[in-house]
């Protein structure tokens, strides 16, 4: 693992790029909050009190009632106002919640039910946008490396008292995956079933819908107004949201070693095009440094 020594205390890059990683995000949720908390207030009582008009005024409605009405809906669901219920509705502006739109932001997930109002807002988003998304990028390769490593730990640590090692390799690659599986592909969506009033299956559907960064936006956890949910909610499934990538990022790489591997046993020539591929690469890399 790669570390740096500073005033003779050595510091690993890992624990660096973490600590850099989630001040960005905590950073960038304390921006959001401030910057859009007063905007969402100001369109929440608007629309409360577009709807108290609408009552006292139309007692008989109408087509066009119906349809200022409509619009008067759909525009505080565009800025990220909950139509039903009350002026209570839990607000999407709170930290829990800024952290979790600034997790789908560096992501790329964007679910698209919540976005900044305010132009300070937007013109803020797409600048840590900028600089988030590659940290993110750099993030979750090291989290991958990080992985691996514990991986390799694991199989050394069972060949020393078993001696097959390539079985050992299969079993403990087998309950790797198994283990992350339990923990990132089956609890976390039953729990947010059961939290959310969803079906099972709408569970696993919004975990993948989430981790595969599509984002639809259908099925999106803490907007239920209704429900009351603990403070931290939505924080939690953005930092489930992101390790969860860094896992399936080391298993989509290793997937990838496996067909390559097959490749090359299928296709003696492919090993050599690859390794040619990857010297006039490195070849590019320090041409360009050097300038």
């Amino acid at each position: 693992m790669a570390r740096f020594e500073f005033t003779r205390v050595k510091v690993s890059w890992t624990a660096l790029l973490a600590l850099a990683y989630f001040t960005y995000l905590v950073v960038g949720a304390i921006i959001f909050q401030v910057l859009e908390r007063e905007a969402e207030n100001n369109n929440r009582n608007h629309f409360q009190l577009e709807k108290l008009h609408f009552l006292a005024n139309y007692t008989c409605l109408d087509g066009p009632a119906l349809e200022k009405f409509v619009q008067v809906i759909l525009d505080a669901w565009e800025k990220g106002v909950n139509p039903s219920g009350n002026s209570t509705n839990p607000t999407n502006w709170d930290f829990s919640s800024s952290f979790f739109f600034v997790g789908t932001v560096v992501t790329t997930i964007g679910y698209g039910n919540l976005s900044p109002s305010t132009v300070t807002g937007q013109v803020f988003c797409v600048f840590y946008a900028l600089c988030g998304i590659p940290l993110n990028l750099v993030f979750l390769k090291q989290l991958g490396k990080c992985l691996a490593v514990h991986l390799g730990r694991l199989e050394r640590g069972v060949v020393l008292f078993v001696p097959h090692k390539r079985a050992i390799e299969v079993l403990a690659v087998s309950f790797f995956f198994l283990t992350g599986s339990l923990l990132v592909l089956v609890i976390p969506p039953l729990l947010f079933s059961y939290v959310e009033g969803w079906t099972v299956g709408e569970g696993f559907y919004f975990a993948f819908i989430t981790l595969s960064t599509i984002g639809f936006g259908d099925y999106v956890i803490g907007t239920d107004p209704d429900k009351r949910y603990i403070s931290l909610y939505r924080s939690l499934a953005g930092v489930w949201i992101i390790f969860a990538l860094g896992w399936l990022a080391l298993i989509f790489n290793m997937g990838t070693r496996v067909m390559e591997h097959v490749v090359i046993l299928t296709h003696p020539g492919f090993k050599k095009q690859k390794e040619e591929e990857e010297d006039v690469s490195s070849s590019k890399l320090e041409d360009i440094s050097k300038i």
